[in-house]
């Protein structure tokens, strides 16, 4: 009866019935927000309006001293506080008081608490802002960053309502702008280039420099406006939203400034148990690129705390990974450099009372409502000798564990600090058979390396009080910790497991199969890493988990590689032609621009004999309406030759089927221009080229409601056609592994690894232009 008056009151302040019974399994938040709910309704004297229900939601969940809970909810029911802004800097304000009497002037000053923001306010502060940015906002149009407008306005008004200063910036910017035109809604423009000499001078690991995303008009700190700018600065975490302060927090913060000298660092933490994908590029600029846009420093810090997993080929693999992406580390790291000094934390842990040996078994841990350890009041001396006895061999796995005393904010209960595990570790051997957990080690290791901001993604945040509770239980430096949300791409899958199945199953060939979003994959497949790089620039740290279409990481490809990929001429499936009237005795040498819109970047030469071969698709005896390629009657252009070729003949063999074709050729000067000027090659190579195509059919491969079958059902059968026997100009003859050309006409290529002399092989990047038929 109890959890029925509970689950009513609760849907009563504005919570789902999902929500609302989500909210019962976690008895602490339950509690907590029954005594909000009791007291708000006692002061209103009447039911409770759904803006307030969230905000007593927030309060509930968010607040660790329960002592300042009947204080706050005061505020709340009255209304004084009435904003999600203002609820946050009123918890920001008693975290960092937890000891003092609160000066409720202070407080109220603090949160804001009766300030009038006036409409007319608002729009004083937008139309400064816009006039500030006037000239870029009318050259760029729509195209320009609204959000910096924003930004600006609530800088200048901090208690004003979010939704109204979006309003009032959508209001001016029309009446300034009109409404959008067709231009506006076009892709935007390419930054100008750099003059010739300049962009000789970039290198390809000039990827990020100085912050700054290569290609993009605006620096990486612009990009990642909005949840970066409320960083806190060096030793000033306290500061921080969430942040917990003991009596022991000023002095450690000192020490703590005294040995970085108020550096920014940063640090990116993969576990080296599988490949990296497009989500840690996201984590990669963003760990690297923030503290190379405060001058600091980034480690990169290896996980490696569960050997069962771990292999030596993931280790090479995510370094060349990094710096593929142009990032040098600060120090390369790994959590088993300290393996002594987490296991000298632990004991202290169990000295101070707050870690105990357990012996309930993985299946009774998982989950949020696991019974009560009956071990957990056991003696200190007795857990100091069996965490002594788990170290030297003497429980066999899942025997015992050693866990913490606190329950976390999704209302997991005392999660494991350290567990049994008999397998050999890559770097300390047989030294240890107990390793520690990621709930453990990760905050313990930042404080070590002295992290000022350690980023996760969104699925983390659930581990932030256990990350700022075990450092304040031992008394060591604590940093803190952001979450942002990951970045994710239709038809894709990521999951290690799950790209296990697909090698398993033969859908694709290893990690690096380039129909896969693995970093490795996409190299092999031909993205340069300054278009991955734009790519997380452009999407921006936002705290929205964010799901992008391919086409938009493909665009940003075709941006560098329009400027990098020199162009060559391939023909997929070829048409031999025989010109009857070839202009000279032997082969013609034809200079063809490595990049036609500036040839300034050089030549390469390719001959021009009396037999070439074009696509098949190029040539049509019996063309439909509007067809401008070879036909009777319709002459075509030989690109770079300064040819034009009429059809004269047709060569059929048994079958019917066309074997060649015959034709004349003229100056194209000496005649009426032709419709279309098409490829060709002429003495060419012969290679392989495989043309790739999305692997899953749909958005949303692992999602039951749209694939009821499981993703290993949704393959799309045509997802590599394989053209064995494609002709290829000679000026790729010499052509390395990760050379990367635009074949004119067909798209951008890359060569494979699996090459050898005499026999190059193409992956098809992308093409030249966005397939309209992609949804």
């Amino acid at each position: 009866m109890a959890a029925l008056d509970s689950l009513s009151l609760f849907t009563g302040l504005g919570l789902s019935e999902h929500k609302a019974r989500e909210t019962l399994k976690n008895t602490a938040l339950s509690a907590q927000l029954r005594e909000a709910a009791t007291q708000a309704q006692q002061t209103l004297g009447s039911t409770i309006d759904k803006a307030t229900g969230t905000l007593l939601y927030g309060l509930a969940s968010r607040l660790r001293d329960p002592r300042r809970l009947s204080f706050l909810v005061s505020y709340v029911a009255n209304k004084k506080i009435h904003t999600e802004l203002q609820l946050s800097a009123a918890l920001e304000y008693v975290r960092s008081h937890p000891l003092d009497p609160i000066n409720t002037q202070d407080f109220e000053q603090e949160c804001g608490v009766g300030v009038m923001v006036t409409p007319e306010q608002i729009e004083e502060a937008v139309e400064a802002a816009i006039n500030c940015h006037r000239p870029q906002l009318l050259e760029e149009r729509y195209r320009f960053n609204m959000g910096l407008l924003m930004g600006e306005a609530r800088a200048v008004l901090k208690w004003a309502d979010g939704k109204m200063i979006k309003h009032e910036v959508d209001m001016q910017v029309l009446h300034l702008l009109g409404p959008k035109t067709e231009n506006d809604l076009e892709k935007k423009p390419k930054v100008s280039k750099a003059r010739p000499e300049e962009k000789d001078r970039r290198t390809a690991k000039d990827v990020v420099e100085n912050g700054e995303a290569a290609g993009q008009t605006l620096s990486l700190m612009e990009q990642l406006r909005g949840e970066a700018l409320k960083f806190h600065k060096p030793g000033e975490n306290y500061k921080t939203p969430g942040y917990v302060t003991t009596p022991h927090t000023m002095d450690l913060l000192k020490q703590h400034l005294e040995i970085t000298g108020g550096q920014v660092r940063t640090r990116f933490p993969p576990e080296p148990n599988g490949i990296l994908h497009i989500g840690h590029a996201k984590a990669i600029n963003f760990n690297f690129g923030y503290a190379k846009a405060n001058n600091g420093i980034c480690f990169l810090r290896f996980d490696d705390t569960n050997p069962e997993k771990e292999e030596a080929k993931f280790f090479t693999a995510i370094c060349d990974m990094v710096a593929w992406l142009g990032y040098t580390p600060y120090k390369v790291t790994y959590a088993s450099d300290y393996f002594d000094q987490l296991y000298a934390w632990a004991v202290e842990l169990i000295h101070r009372g707050q870690a105990y040996v357990c012996h309930q078994r993985g299946e009774e841990l998982k989950g949020h409502n696991s019974l009560p350890s009956p071990w957990r009041d056991r003696p200190i001396e007795e857990s100091l000798l069996l965490f002594e006895a788990m170290r030297k061999g003497k429980f066999a796995e899942g025997e015992a564990t050693l866990r913490m005393k606190l329950v976390m904010e999704d209302g997991k209960m005392d999660p494991v600090a350290y567990r049994v595990k008999y397998t050999p570790h890559h770097r300390t051997g047989d030294t240890w058979c107990i390793y520690p957990t990621y709930d453990y080690t990760h905050c313990l290791c930042d404080s070590i390396e002295h992290i000022t901001h350690s980023l996760c993604t969104k699925e983390f945040q659930a581990r932030r009080s256990s990350y700022f509770w075990l450092c304040n239980a031992l008394d060591v430096y604590c940093p803190v910790q952001w979450e942002y949300g990951r970045l994710n791409l239709h038809y894709a899958i990521v999951s290690k497991r799950k790209i296990l199945q697909l090698v398993a199953a033969g859908a694709v060939r290893d990690w690096d199969d380039p129909r896969l979003f693995t970093l490795t994959a996409l190299r092999r497949r031909g993205f340069p890493p300054e278009a991955i790089n734009n790519f997380c620039a452009r999407v921006g740290v936002t705290v929205a988990q964010t799901t992008m279409e391919p086409h938009l990481l493909e665009a940003c490809v075709r941006d560098v590689l329009n400027d990098t990929a020199p162009r060559a001429m391939a023909v997929l499936e070829p048409l031999q032609v025989i010109i009857t009237n070839f202009p000279a005795a032997k082969s013609l040498d034809i200079q063809v621009p490595n990049f036609p819109a500036d040839e300034t970047k050089g030549f390469h030469q390719v001959p021009f004999g009396p037999i070439v071969f074009i696509e098949r698709t190029d040539f049509k005896e019996e063309p439909e309406p509007g067809y401008k390629r070879l036909a009777w009657g319709q002459p075509v252009g030989l690109r770079h030759t300064g040819y034009v070729i009429e059809l004269q003949h047709v060569v059929k063999g048994p079958s019917g089927c066309v074997e060649s074709l015959e034709v004349t050729c003229r100056r194209a000067d000496a005649g009426e221009k032709p419709k279309a000027f098409i490829h060709w090659v002429s003495q060419p190579l012969t290679c392989e080229i495989r043309l790739y195509e999305r692997l899953f059919q749909h958005k949303n491969p692992e999602d039951p409601a749209e694939v009821p079958g499981g993703f290993l059902s949704d393959l799309n059968p045509a997802s590599l056609q394989v053209v064995e026997a494609a002709l290829v100009d000679y000026s790729v003859a010499l052509a390395k592994p990760f050379d990367k050309f635009q074949f004119e006409r067909l798209g951008y290529f890359s060569v494979d690894p699996d090459s050898c002399q005499g026999q190059l092989v193409f992956n098809r990047t992308v093409t030249l232009k966005e397939d309209p038929g992609k949804v």
